[in-house]
């Protein structure tokens, strides 16, 4: 009888999800490693015959490349939606080997010297600009990969580069059990009190599955969790202020005690990465991090710096504000208010200002109608048609939709995956686009036309509940333009340089530029009126709503730009200036950035580092300033010059959206992000578009 065929190992399409298993993983892993080392071994041989050329170094290096990203790709990303005990400990046995086979390719000599030959020949001139920047950055790389180090500092290089994946891997796993600990069942009806009915059916769905089997939204009980459509909901809405403290330390706190405690992980972290630093000849991270990114430390500094100068002052009167409403409500808070407090306030203040519910418009945003128009938005600017292609690519879940991305004449040019719903029980938080097939001709099915691209989106927003679709907050519009935007990045590219293609070989700091410009697009009328139709009547959003909720964007922008401040300061605080075992721990300095960033102190409990996964689980490690300052920055930039032109002029916001493409989305990391928005908009960035858009260009001495 013949074994049977594991599926991560089939010559697949189209990834098949719907059997892979966690009993795959480990003989997957064997098998391919044998394998990759095998054709490794092969090109060192090739190598060693100094023949750096294209067809003999790069394309058989991408195929290596890609081989273990998509397989260890697939595993990650069941990792993220679709967690068991089983898969964690599949992932944690081959984990070692994945990594030490990625050092053994980053710290190849004879690879690393093909590619300074490359750099050093006379022909170098000749080569395109794509080509040129895969033979930097992967000189650049083998360096931070430590090929240069000596035997026995490589090999300790190399026994903190495997700690380090396994610690990372550990401290996510801890925030989503952490996260999940945490139920508070509520049976009398006065404590949920200012719960809206979305959020009440969604507490009696989750009791229901908890074995309160009578749960009703009408009468309960409720469960209320730490995943995110819950907290949020409390956070802005329950009247019972000991509950929103009560579930607010519990958010701060998560991961940071017990079995799930992520303190000495970041210490760890931290010592290492600083050992990692100074054995490759840095004096800290955040100058390794650099030197893949647009920015220097000094430039990330200032720019941070000018920001908190331009939002403290719109800050204090934001919290001058909330104090008054509260005042004038009598509550009793109103003279002392704390964390749990401010957001409950300031959905209050939004309300009163704007007269716009965010509750009260979830009718009008229903997934269906909001992913229509984000679609024929898409149409409109890239010249792209998009349409469902369920069934004709397997799936993790049922909720999961399937489209294809055809060119103006129809012709396939990418595909995705869409999983739009929170699932606490085995899905991580957040919202993420991340890769399946990267476009390349190397890996061409036919021998002439690139391999397509293929990505998946994930969000967490609230489900669909009964016979009612997903109705959604406008927060959840924003991530989903947000993640669709990256996805753009990956779909979009014409590059056929896998190592630079799509979102590929892009310096990290301009990785959001995409994203966050999608996200423009929905504080604009008739974008905002095409998604915003009342999933029930068709009735389209009244004019005087959609007005206000534009004019919301500004609203508390220095309270929400200082947050975001606090994030960036205290990832470069602990990637430049932290001792490890010294005098000052990880939370005196996220209590010392507080100072700067926060009107109101930060709880002396807050704990909030231990569930930072971008920079202790993710790749923003001394660069979340680049997730929303830097990035916010360029995007803003370049979604004005569609103001500049004119939003309602269709024939030449069609031809800025062709140039949008055909420089930022089309050339990924063929050519540095500088030269590409410099192509677009026809000069450098400047953050005065940004500080307009968000009401802060007052307070700026831009």
């Amino acid at each position: 009888m013949a074994a049977e065929r594991n599926p991560l190992l089939d010559d697949f399409v189209f990834p098949p999800f719907d059997v892979i298993e966690p009993k795959h993983v480990r003989p997957a892993f064997q098998s391919l490693l044998a394998e990759l080392e095998v054709q490794e071994k092969d090109l060192v041989e090739l190598e060693t015959t100094v023949e750096p050329t294209w067809p003999k170094l790069v394309e058989p290096l991408e195929k290596i490349i890609d081989r273990l990203s998509v397989v260890w790709g697939i595993v990650n990303h069941l990792n993220a939606v679709k967690d068991s005990p089983e898969l964690r400990s599949a992932i944690e046995e081959v984990q070692p080997g994945k990594v030490e086979f990625q050092l053994r390719l980053g710290q190849s000599k004879p690879i690393y010297n093909a590619f300074r030959t490359i750099r050093e020949s006379s022909d170098w001139e000749s080569l395109s600009d794509a080509r040129k920047r895969v033979v930097e950055a992967q000189i650049k790389e083998a360096v931070l990969n430590g090929v240069s180090l000596e035997d026995g500092k490589r090999e300790y290089f190399n026994e903190v580069q495997q700690e380090l994946e396994k610690l990372s891997q550990k401290f996510e796993e801890n925030i989503l059990d952490s996260t999940k600990q945490f139920e508070k069942l509520i049976t009398d009806k006065k404590d949920i009190e200012g719960f809206p009915a979305t959020a009440l059916a969604m507490a009696a769905e989750m009791a229901s599955s908890k074995g309160h089997k009578d749960a009703t939204a009408e009468n309960g009980p409720w469960v209320l969790t730490l995943d995110a459509p819950s907290y949020r909901s409390v956070m802005q809405h329950m009247r019972n202020r000991s509950l929103r403290e009560e579930v607010y330390r519990a958010y701060v706190t998560r991961a940071s005690s017990g079995d799930h405690n992520n303190t000495p992980i970041i210490e760890r972290i931290l010592k290492l990465k600083l050992e990692k630093a100074k054995l490759l000849g840095y004096n800290n991270y955040a100058e390794v991090s650099m030197e893949m990114k647009m920015a220097t430390i000094n430039k990330a500094e200032e720019l941070i710096e000018e920001l908190q100068s331009a939002s403290w002052n719109a800050a204090i009167q934001d919290m001058e504000d909330l104090k008054n409403l509260a005042k004038a409500q009598d509550a009793i808070e109103s003279n002392d208010l704390n964390q749990w407090d401010i957001n409950f306030w300031g959905e209050r203040l939004r309300e009163l200002k704007y007269d716009i519910n965010e509750e009260a418009l979830r009718p009008f945003f229903s997934l269906p109608t909001v992913i229509n128009g984000l679609f024929n938005l898409a149409k409109m600017l890239f010249e792209i048609e998009i349409e469902p292609a369920d069934g004709l690519a397997p799936v993790w879940n049922n909720d999961v939709r399937f489209y294809c991305v055809k060119d103006s004449l129809g012709i396939p040019i990418a595909y995705f995956y869409f999983d739009p719903y929170a699932r606490p029980s085995e899905k991580r938080g957040g919202a993420w686009m991340d890769v399946v097939f990267g476009r390349g001709r190397t890996f061409s099915h036919d021998g002439a036309s690139p391999r397509l691209p293929i990505a998946h989106i994930v969000c967490n927003q609230t489900p669909p509940m009964g016979d009612k679709p997903s109705l959604m907050t406008f927060r959840e519009v924003e991530a989903v333009f947000h993640e669709f935007g990256h996805a753009l990045q990956h779909m979009l590219t014409k590059q056929d340089e896998s190592l630079v293609s799509g979102t590929r070989g892009i310096e990290w700091d301009a990785v959001e530029l995409a994203s966050q410009f999608m996200e423009n697009w929905c504080y604009q009328r008739g974008i905002l009126m095409s998604i915003a139709k009342h999933y029930e009547t068709g009735e389209s959003l009244p004019e005087e709503i959609c007005l206000k909720l534009i004019s919301a964007r500004t609203f508390r922008a220095g309270s929400l730009m200082l947050r975001q401040l606090r994030y960036a300061s205290v990832d470069l605080e602990l990637h430049t200036k932290y001792i490890p075992d010294g005098s000052e721990t990880i939370y005196d300095i996220d209590q010392r950035v507080g100072k700067r960033t926060n009107v109101i102190p930060l709880l002396l409990e807050d704990r909030f580092l231990c569930s930072f996964s971008h920079i202790f689980a993710d790749k923003y490690a001394a660069g979340y300033y680049s997730y929303q300052e830097w990035a916010e920055v360029l995007s803003a930039d370049a979604f004005s010059a569609f103001e500049e032109a004119g939003l309602d002029n269709v024939k030449t916001i069609k031809e800025l959206g062709r140039k949008f493409r055909d420089s930022i989305l089309a050339v990924g990391g063929g050519k540095s992000p500088d030269q590409v928005f410099v192509e677009f908009r026809g000069r450098k960035p400047s953050p005065v578009a940004l500080l307009r858009y968000i009401g802060l260009l007052i307070n700026s001495n831009s």
